[in-house]
């Protein structure tokens, strides 16, 4: 963990060249002269002549300035300048709690719809000593400096504090607690989202229908829709085509009137919403329909009942024809047996006459 030292010391100032030193002690002899002074002071006496002015004319002049820079540890990355600057602007305030044994990633999403001052505090809750445990904070994947450490008996508290101002600096910011193991807490900093309709928007050719984007909460400075049909999207120009409108009654919503719809109209539109911290998009899918196309189950339905009463007529008509059959074939065979049996009829009759005659001898 890193330690809180004081601010750093002083640095000397650089030796000043002599042509500097002549200037400063002519610029003091001519403030003299113009006070009206006739005793000079010690340094108006020195034997500056103008030949001197006039032999070093043409050195440069250099100027050096001392800085005091602070630790990391003990000073926020918002300069004076800075907070003068940005002093109008809102604060947000968000923060996340972690501990030494928790398993899962800590995320906190944070909606941003026009330029803030930021303060991010992480708490992180220890077992163990806090001067073990290494604090940072990156950008993405880029380490950030200038931000805060406190410790209070096993909590320790970091904080980094800066101002958005354009889209480059929304993104993911992370604080690390490395200990045993590494713990993260990730703020993620997004414009607001835009909200349609989530399911395809059925029509007919012919008819006209309007396309609805809305942001809840919020204000987009501009909005723009687009048209695709397939990967390219073109910017949808009301001043062209006379198909289409674009009107909204309020700042945070966005409606494309489409008219007189043909089949070539169906694909995706989108709606962009432009904010000062970046843009926002959503996409509306559009079918269009043939008047023959609500007819298309009815038609298979028809088609159906009409393959069904074949079908049962065909079998009715087999059966029928089948029947016929059998009942000839038992007519048939009623008459063979007739025959058969009078054949047998007959036969019988023939021993019994030669009996008969046979007794009357």
């Amino acid at each position: 963990m890193r330690a809180l030292p004081g601010l750093r010391g002083l640095r000397g100032p650089p030796p000043l060249q002599l042509p500097l030193l002549l200037l400063c002690l002519l610029a003091a002899v001519r403030r003299g002269w113009a006070d009206g002074n006739t005793t000079a002071s010690p340094l108006t006496t020195l034997p500056i002549r103008e030949e001197m002015m006039t032999k070093y004319s043409n050195l440069s002049l250099g100027s050096h300035n001392i800085s005091l820079t602070a630790s990391p540890l003990t000073t926020l990355p918002i300069r004076e300048e800075m907070m003068t600057k940005y002093s109008n602007l809102s604060l947000e305030s968000h923060s996340i709690s972690l501990t030494a044994h928790s398993s899962v990633r800590v995320e906190k999403n944070i909606t941003l719809e026009r330029p803030s001052r930021i303060e991010l505090t992480c708490k992180f809750t220890t077992s163990g000593d806090v001067n073990s445990v290494n604090v940072t904070w990156k950008k993405g994947d880029e380490q950030l400096r200038d931000y805060c450490i406190n410790a209070t008996g096993n909590m320790l508290y970091t904080q980094y504090m800066f101002t958005i101002i354009n889209s480059n600096q929304m993104g993911k910011y992370s604080c690390f607690f490395e200990e045993e193991k590494e713990q993260r807490g990730t703020f993620n900093f997004r414009v607001p989202e835009v909200q349609g309709k989530n399911k395809p928007l059925v029509t007919y050719v012919g008819d006209s229908t309007v396309l609805i984007c809305k942001c809840q909460h919020c204000s987009p400075l501009n909005w723009t829709w687009y048209s695709s049909n397939g990967s390219v999207q073109v910017p949808v120009d009301v001043h062209v085509n006379d198909k289409y409108a674009i009107n909204g009654t309020n700042a945070n919503e966005t409606r494309l009137k489409i008219m007189q719809l043909s089949e070539d109209d169906k694909g995706s539109y989108w709606c962009h919403a432009v904010f000062q911290l970046g843009e926002s998009q959503i996409h509306v899918e559009l079918v269009v329909l043939s008047y023959l196309v609500p007819l298309k189950p009815f038609l298979g339905i028809v088609v159906e009942v009409i393959i069904l009463v074949a079908i049962i007529l065909f079998w009715e008509m087999y059966t029928q024809k089948k029947k016929m059959h059998t009942d000839d074939g038992k007519e048939f065979e009623q008459v063979e047996q007739l025959k058969s049996d009078d054949s047998n009829g007959v036969e019988n009759n023939a021993p019994r006459h030669r009996k008969s005659e046979s007794v009357s001898q």
